[in-house]
């Protein structure tokens, strides 16, 4: 079978946002930070827009509600330093680092702000997320990743992501102590099979952003949370056994 000689469409309409969920403060070096850059330059070299986040950058506050400020917090950079970026994009990829083998409290913390506003809906009617396309990028030295992308998966396309094939990569190098992705030595940025999956993950989120841009996303028929209210059981027999 040969290969095709270039991709099959353009991508310079699509915008992506990477946030990266660190523990560490700016300027402080991100491993993930390294990974995530891997998956932007590629996209960034397909015309895609790329917004970079580090969450922890912000004065975010935790909770399940779109402005926590109404809910006793003093401050919360969510609403409007943050959700904007991300309501406006086609693609997210979550990045974060493993610690004891699951994902860090940050990543946790911005998939809570993400279920905030989950019950918003698009000018179809259909939950907000509905068109866009999400991925996971994981770094560090022990083992987790696919446990800790499976959690991120999940959790986004359960709020109305969606994911395509292989929608993730990640590097842990060898289990236990020892260097970080960008660490001198580490083998992280030269690993075939990190580059490979990243690149993977990269290119199947600019087809399926593509895909569903060009057919304006999900059809809005038997997902419409606000007919069902009203009624509407697109074609659901509650009582099939009376049928």
């Amino acid at each position: 079978m040969s290969t095709p000689s270039r991709p099959p469409a353009t991508y310079d309409d699509l915008r992506a946002v990477f946030v990266n969920c660190t523990l560490k403060c700016s300027p402080d070096l991100s491993h993930t930070q390294g990974l995530m850059d891997r998956s932007i330059a590629l996209m960034r070299a397909q015309g895609v827009a790329v917004e970079n986040i580090r969450f922890v950058d912000h004065q975010i506050a935790s909770g399940v509600y779109p402005d926590m400020r109404e809910h006793g917090w003093e401050h919360d950079a969510w609403p409007d330093e943050v959700w904007p970026k991300i309501a406006a994009t086609d693609i997210l990829v979550v990045g974060g680092p493993l610690w004891l083998g699951d994902n860090a409290s940050i990543t946790r913390q911005l998939i809570e702000r993400l279920y905030a506003m989950s019950g918003l809906f698009n000018d179809k009617g259909q939950y907000l997320y509905y068109g866009k396309t999400g991925g996971a990028l994981i770094t560090g030295n022990e083992d987790g990743v696919k446990h800790a992308a499976m959690s991120i998966l999940y959790s986004l396309q359960h709020i109305g992501f969606t994911i395509p094939p292989a929608a993730d990569a990640g590097w842990i190098g060898e289990i236990g102590p020892g260097p970080s992705y960008l660490d001198e030595g580490s083998g992280g940025p030269e690993n075939d099979f990190t580059n490979r999956n990243t690149t993977f993950m990269t290119w199947n989120l600019m087809h399926t952003a593509r895909m569903l841009k060009d057919a304006g996303g999900f059809p809005a028929y038997g997902n419409l949370r606000g007919a069902w209210n009203d009624g509407e059981r697109f074609g659901f027999d509650a009582n099939p056994e009376y049928r």
